[in-house]
């Protein structure tokens, strides 16, 4: 199979270097012309990074990059698409005010001279690429009026227009219709035939096995696993992924569940696009009890946090805390009952950038400190004084914005807001995000702390390793429904094919 694949490009001792952290640790990657890479690993597995570097986005401290045979430098991303290379990210870098024509060529304008843009000549491209990627949109309509899907093809027409020879499409089904994966997966087809060279990365396995021709694993900054497709099955990919020494997370000594403390009846969301984005979910946490809910992008999960939160106002369904009915409608009338969110955005959603640690810390249980009109500040300094020590937050004053933190501290700040309000059941949405493993370390102990003072904690994740080892039971979420429920202890392979129920996908030729 191989020789029909030549390789056109391909990385030796592929090093990245963060402060603080290695992305890449010598990696040996070959792109096989014609075919389908996939790149597959779990967050933070450094999938993003090598990506990165072959698009000439990020450069490689150590190691080099051949093309062709030649040995390369990719400067910068243009430097990269001038060799041929193209990519298209998850978040679609578009204009929607402007043209099919306009974002196409948006950059790179064909001129008369250098002078003035060609526009005839633009749009005759656009028309020729949009024949090419077997799609039936006038170049001169506005981007906005498209799906988001046609969106997804434009900008692969972006990259084909810059005469791409290697395509790199970073998660590219996760906003898509069935339909519309369908019609991708066609494209990616004919893009194979003609000879193109293109990397897919995504989380969603059976998709990567049917579309597939080699598979690269990472974990950690290492390449695990390299083969072709032929024979991969998801055991072999979760092996690879999650490797059979799992990190460390600390483990607490066992305590006894209570009584059921919060219990989720037919929830539903209707999405945009049609049918539920949370598709009649149930569920139930004890005191003391850690829930993980796993599934990957798009399954729902924080949705359903946020219909808890009364952040949906077309949501329906029903919530007991203590078996007595929630009917509050508002976010701060959740928060009263004993409902807290750690959101999985704490820089948009979880802190105001601008206000002190104190401020911050005291956001949502203000009532606690005032008197008649006025704010006792000596108490709300106090308070929040208690909170860093509690938890370990590292800061030299509390006046200082909370901005001057690093990740980890932030989140403890977010869990620490939280906590203020004495909830009764904590909902934590991917409290692990975007913080180093020392940090992640201490916010599980935190976690394992507050369980078993007999807090219930219902916790969202797409980390496998971190959902098997924190967790007194799972639930797997797809397609907005719940598609599994496993004791602690669960088979790793039979949580991933829970949240990978067959999906009806078209088998690229």
């Amino acid at each position: 199979m191989s020789e029909n694949h030549p390789i056109g490009l391909s990385i030796r001792g592929g090093s990245k270097l963060y402060p603080g952290t290695q992305a890449l640790k010598n990696v040996d990657f070959d792109l096989r012309m014609g075919a389908v890479n996939v790149l597959v690993g779990e967050n933070g597995a450094g999938k993003s990074t090598l990506m990165k570097v072959i698009a000439g986005v990020e450069q490689l401290n150590g190691g080099t990059i051949t093309l062709d045979g030649s040995e390369v430098v990719f400067s910068d991303k243009s430097d990269a698409a001038r060799h041929g290379v193209g990519i298209v990210f998850q978040e679609l870098n578009l204009f929607p005010n402007l043209t099919v024509t306009e974002n196409i060529f948006i950059g790179h304008e064909k001129t008369r001279a250098g002078i003035h843009i060609d526009r005839t000549a633009q749009t005759e491209a656009a028309k020729a690429l949009m024949k090419r990627l077997e799609q039936d949109i006038s170049p001169e309509t506005q981007l906005g009026n498209l799906r988001i899907g046609q969106q997804q093809i434009i900008e692969i027409a972006k990259a084909l227009a810059e005469n791409a020879r290697i395509l790199i499409l970073d998660e590219p089904t996760s906003a898509l219709s069935a339909a519309e994966v369908d019609v991708l997966f066609r494209v990616i087809g004919d893009l194979k035939r003609q000879g193109v060279g293109i990397v897919y990365i995504s989380h969603r396995l059976e998709e990567l096995i049917r579309i597939g021709d080699y598979i690269t694993v990472l974990r950690d900054g290492v390449i695990t696993g390299s083969r072709s497709m032929q024979g991969v099955d998801i055991p072999w990919i979760v092996a690879n992924m999650i490797g059979s020494a799992s990190k460390e997370f600390p483990k607490t000594g066992d305590h006894a569940l209570g009584n059921e403390v919060f219990r989720v009846e037919n929830v539903c969301l209707p999405s945009p696009a049609g049918g539920y984005a949370v598709d009649h979910m149930s569920l139930s946490v004890r005191e003391g009890e850690i829930v993980g809910l796993y599934g990957l992008m798009g399954a729902g999960r924080s949705e359903l946090l946020e219909c808890i939160m009364a952040q949906h106002p077309t949501s329906t369904g029903a919530f007991y805390i203590s078996g007595q009915p929630v009917r509050e409608k508002s976010v701060s009338g959740r928060i009263t009952r004993g409902l807290a969110l750690i959101p999985e955005d704490r820089k948009r959603d979880g802190l105001v950038q601008i206000m002190t640690i104190r401020e911050n810390l005291t956001l949502s249980s203000l009532p606690d400190f005032t008197r008649i009109f006025h704010l006792d500040l000596k108490a709300e300094v106090a308070k929040a004084a208690e909170f860093v020590k509690r938890m370990a937050i590292k800061i030299a004053s509390l006046e200082h914005p909370v901005s001057s933190l690093s990740g980890g501290n932030q989140q403890k700040v977010v869990i620490g807001k939280a906590l203020m309000t004495k909830p009764k059941i904590l909902l934590m949405d991917e409290p692990s995000r975007g913080i180093d493993i020392g940090a992640k370390a201490e916010i599980f102990r935190t976690m394992r702390r507050l369980a078993s003072e007999g807090l219930g904690i219902l916790f969202v994740t797409s980390d496998l390793e971190e959902v098997l080892a924190l967790s007194d039971r799972i639930l797997v979420m797809a397609n907005g429904k719940l598609t599994g429920d496993f004791p602690a202890g669960a088979d790793a392979a039979a949580v991933i094919s829970a949240a990978t129920p067959n999906l009806s996908r078209v088998e690229t030729p």
